[in-house]
C-alpha cells in the first residue's frame, strides 16, 4: 500500500480522489486550512472507506511559514511518501495577495507546490516508485516575472492562467532533473462541479469525479509509471502538448530563478 499525500483535500476533486484511494487501502495523508472541515472530512472518509489510515495536516498555503510548518510535520511522522499530489488551487479570494504581497493565485497554485515538493523530496527518495502529480489546468498563460513577484497586479483569470503554466514549466523542469521519479502535470478537466469553478464561473461542464478518476489513476495506476515529465490532458482523455513557454527552456530558467530570489528573499 502507498502513502499518499493530496493536498486540497477537504473539497472537490481532492475529496472525491482521497475517497478513492482510501478504499483501495492506501495511507491517505489529508491537508486542509480549515480545521474543523479538515476533522469532518478525515471521519468522513474513515467511514466510507472502512480505513483508519487517513492521517491529516492543516497548513495555509498561501503562508510560506504554515508550508514549512506542515513540511516538518509531515517529516516527522512519516518515513517516506510515495505519491504527492499537488491539488489544492485557487481562482478567485477575497484577497488578492498574501501577506508577503505574492498574488494569491501564484502563491496557492505554484510557490505552494514548489516549496511542498522540495520539502518532502527526502521522503519521496525513500519510496521505491515515488511519483508528482501536479494539477495544471486548459488555462495557461505567459508569465509576467513582475506578477510572480507580486509587482503588476492581474486579473483573476490571468493570475489563475499563468500560475498554472509557471507549475507547468517547473514540473517539466523537475521532470527532467529528477528522472527517477514520475512527475505529470494534469489538467484534469475544464468547468468541473467543484467549489471552485462554480464560484469562478457559476456553471460547470462535467462531473467533479471525472477529475478525481484522472487523479487516482495517475496516482497508482501502472500505465504511467514511465510518464515522466508529461502534461496530460482529461479534456482529451490523453497526453497533449501543454503551452509552448513549458518547453522553452530560456524562460523555464529566469522563472526558476526567480522563484528561488522570491522565495528566499
Amino acid at each position: 500500500m502507498k502513502t499518499i499525500v493530496i493536498t486540497g483535500s477537504t473539497d472537490g476533486i481532492g475529496k472525491l480522489a482521497s475517497l478513492k484511494l482510501a478504499k483501495d487501502g492506501h495511507n491517505v495523508i489529508l491537508h486542509g486550512r480549515n480545521v474543523e472541515k479538515l476533522k469532518k472530512t478525515v471521519s468522513e472518509i474513515k467511514e466510507q472507506s472502512g480505513n483508519e489510515n487517513i492521517n491529516s495536516y492543516i497548513a495555509d498555503l498561501s503562508d510560506i511559514n504554515s508550508i514549512q510548518k506542515m513540511i516538518a510535520e509531515v517529516s516527522a511522522t512519516h518515513t517516506k511518501i510515495d505519491v504527492l499530489i499537488n491539488n489544492a488551487g485557487v481562482f478567485k479570494s477575497s484577497a488578492q495577495q498574501n501577506k508577503d504581497g505574492l498574488d494569491l493565485r501564484f502563491s496557492v497554485n505554484y510557490f505552494a507546490p514548489y516549496l511542498l515538493t522540495k520539502g518532502m523530496f527526502p521522503l519521496l527518495k525513500n519510496s521505491e516508485t515515488p511519483r508528482i502529480i501536479n494539477l495544471s489546468s486548459a488555462a495557461q498563460s505567459s508569465v509576467s516575472i513582475e506578477a510572480l513577484k507580486g509587482k503588476e497586479i492581474l486579473t483573476e483569470q490571468m493570475a489563475y492562467a499563468q500560475s498554472k503554466l509557471a507549475l507547468t514549466m517547473w514540473s517539466f523542469s523537475f521532470a527532467k532533473d529528477n528522472s527517477d521519479m514520475i512527475t505529470i502535470a494534469v489538467n484534469p478537466g475544464s468547468l468541473l462541479n467543484t467549489k471552485m469553478v462554480q464560484e469562478a464561473y457559476g456553471q460547470h461542464w462535467s462531473s467533479a469525479d471525472k477529475g478525481a478518476d484522472i487523479l487516482y489513476k495517475l496516482a497508482v495506476s501502472e500505465r504511467f509509471e514511465t510518464s515522466n515529465g508529461k502534461y496530460f490532458d482529461n479534456d482529451q482523455g490523453s497526453f497533449n502538448k501543454a503551452h509552448d513557454d513549458a518547453y522553452d527552456q530560456q524562460k523555464i530558467t529566469v522563472l526558476l530563478s526567480e522563484t528561488e530570489k522570491i522565495l528566499n528573499g
